[in-house]
């Protein structure tokens, strides 16, 4: 049998079709979701929660004229069903494939790319000005979930809607979770909103005469009787007082209600803010019931018939990185964890439990995250902010003016410190080490394995000053972890073996990349020594020096940009040395880098060990093997 999403090839498809039928679509929409998902992996849950939503906005309103901003954008799944790549979706998040976020150079209908939360309000105003100073007509409608609001730039946007235009349509998504449940006082305002038996039930009268009259003069009346109903049992409601007229909430799976509601509210010559409450992981029972997990999931994690995929394999280094703080915190009053709303992606949900007057999750507040950690480190405190490398960025500032300047013990956690897979540019951590590296009084490491990381974490936790430690996503190579971390010497190399015509230096886990690269350079008789850098700030020099003055060329392994990564450090103190043994590096090149398995995405980028080997060529023909391997081998 035929279904009605086969017949959607673009938004005027939609348009065509009748309640009923999308009503009908809507559930094709979630089986469609659930099956690539399983597969795939991706941002299930929420996208499960928005599937009546996005088919009502796109029956009222016209992309790509009209524009549609979804914050985040990893809900836009539907929309990208809805706007002509129905065949290709069982590509998302495939190298070549859909991209798991919204992106301009993918579609027309992507007016706006993003991946990160709290962006929406001020881009969406950015367009709906641009719209008022060029005089055209288009919507701007921006759909935000709840957990943007615990943006401070949300709120910064909001400040200036009304004062630069006349009309935008806001959409606030309220389902009570980002990843995690969210916290702190603008969702307790949201719940007691939608919790409100008071407002709920003047609320569903309102309802009534809208579906009894019908059109836009109930809701005309509909809306006097909220707001003198608001005045009287809510506090006074945040959005209004930012000039934006609220309405809701509303249900959010309702078609047939949110399209009347649009409809009405695209008539409107000033701001307004529909407030809808969703399920989130709406029509999978996994996804409702375990909402934290898939929010978003790694290809196999569940089989639509067969569940969930329980294989446990080695603890990853985010796990380790949470149960040695856990453990550190046991005997250390002073060591607190903070995280932006990702308990469950830093594994800090491992900690909470065993020490929650410890524990603060500040929401997605990045900015704030930092400088609370600030204020803490002055008072003898000893923070460790646990932040994904791409998302620690949006507190620079911070880093440096707060933290840096005034040199306090703030531990930076930079989880994600590499390739973020499937997720895409927007998340992959590929600059932590550039924009750390240039900030006085800051170090950065970055382990080898999972026990190096537990040694990392227990010296930066010892160290008076500002550190930062990156470690990848996933697992490591499985190394135990000792019962007790032990101290690191701040800014010394380790190595691994000598060898004295090539020195390959290893940055964090790239290490057995440049064991690998040293067992070919070995087999064609050529002396080989390995390092582990550990540190790219304060970087070896003893070690740099003695080995830029007794080998022929060196070889830098990161999985970071090149431009201004561990191996630009290398040169730069090298020059400094007056040393000029040729550097060969190893990492990634000066472009956003798309989504895709990390094999295979270094594998193209020539990250690999024989990628290596073939751009040290030019080199290593001058350089004379100490044994007759080579000939063998040539």
């Amino acid at each position: 049998m035929a279904r009605i999403l086969d017949r959607i090839d673009s938004p005027a498809d939609v348009k065509k079709l009748s309640i009923a039928e999308m009503e009908i679509m809507a559930g094709e929409i979630r089986e469609e979701l659930i099956q690539v998902c399983s597969k795939n992996g991706g941002h299930i849950g929420p996208n499960l929660g928005l599937v009546e939503v996005t088919i009502a906005m796109h029956y009222v309103f016209n992309t790509p004229k009209d524009n549609f901003i979804f914050d985040v954008s990893h809900q836009a799944y539907v929309h990208k069903l809805l706007t002509g790549r129905r065949k290709q979706f069982n590509t998302i998040r495939q190298a070549g494939g859909l991209n798991g976020f919204m992106l301009r150079t993918e579609s027309a209908h992507d007016c706006y790319g993003a991946g990160h939360a709290g962006t929406a309000l001020s881009a969406a105003l950015g367009m709906a000005t641009a719209r008022d100073l060029r005089k055209s007509d288009e919507h701007v409608v921006a759909l935000c979930g709840d957990a943007a609001f615990t943006c401070g730039v949300t709120y910064e946007a909001l400040n200036n809607i009304t004062q630069h235009t006349k009309k935008l349509i806001v959409i606030l998504n309220d389902n009570e979770w980002s990843i995690d449940k969210n916290v702190g006082a603008i969702a307790s305002y949201f719940n007691k909103i939608a919790t409100s038996s008071q407002f709920s039930y003047l609320h569903d009268k309102a309802g009534l005469m809208v579906e009894k009259l019908g059109g836009k003069v109930a809701l005309k009346y509909a809306k006097k009787a909220e707001e003198a109903a608001k005045s009287l049992l809510l506090p006074s409601v945040i959005f209004e007082e930012m000039g934006l007229t609220y309405y809701g909430p509303v249900d959010g799976h309702d078609i047939d209600s949110l399209i009347k509601m649009f409809e009405f509210l695209k008539e409107q010559d000033h701001p307004v803010l529909l407030h809808i409450i969703t399920q989130k992981g709406k029509g999978l029972d996994l996804a409702m019931s375990k909402q934290k997990k898939y929010h978003g999931i790694g290809p196999g994690t569940f089989h639509p018939t067969d569940g969930e995929n329980n294989a446990t394999g080695p603890l990853t280094f985010s796990q380790v990185f949470a149960d040695t703080l856990t453990k550190i915190a046991d005997t250390n009053n002073k060591v607190l964890a903070i995280t932006g709303a990702m308990p469950n992606g830093t594994a800090l949900d491992r900690f909470q439990p065993k020490h929650p007057d410890k524990y603060f999750d500040v929401g997605i507040a990045e900015e704030h995250a930092v400088l609370f950690a600030a204020g803490l480190a002055t008072k003898g405190y000893k923070p460790v902010c646990a932040i994904y490398s791409t998302f620690l960025q949006r507190a620079y500032d911070m880093i440096i003016h707060d933290v840096a300047l005034q040199n306090l013990p703030v531990v930076f956690a930079m989880d994600r410190g590499s390739l973020s897979g499937d997720d895409g540019p927007t998340h992959h951590g590929l600059f932590d080490i550039s924009y750390i590296r240039c900030v006085p009084n800051m170090i950065h490491m970055s382990p080898k394995d999972e026990d190096e990381l537990a040694d990392m974490l227990y010296t930066a936790v010892q160290h008076a000053g500002p550190s930062a430690i990156r470690y990848p996503r996933g697992n490591g190579p499985g190394s135990k972890v000792k019962d007790q971390p032990a101290l690191i010497p701040i800014g010394k190399a380790e190595v691994i073996k000598h060898g004295t015509q090539v020195a390959i230096w290893s940055y964090g886990h790239m290490l057995p990349m440049g064991q690998e690269l040293a067992a070919l350079l070995e087999a064609r008789g050529y002396s080989v020594a390995i390092i582990n850098a550990r540190f790219a700030k304060p970087l070896d020099r003893g070690t740099l020096e003695f080995f830029g003055r007794s080998c022929d060329m060196m070889v830098t392994f990161e999985d970071h940009v090149l431009r201004g990564g561990f191996g630009a450090g290398v040169i730069e103190e090298l020059s400094d040395m007056g040393l000029s043994v040729p550097v060969v590096r190893i990492g990634w090149p000066d472009q956003f880098v798309e989504h895709g398995k990390v094999d295979f995405l270094r594998a193209q980028a020539g990250i690999t060990a024989q990628a290596a080997l073939e751009k040290a060529e030019p080199y290593l023909k001058k350089i004379k093997p100490t044994t007759q391997k080579a000939a063998a081998v040539a």
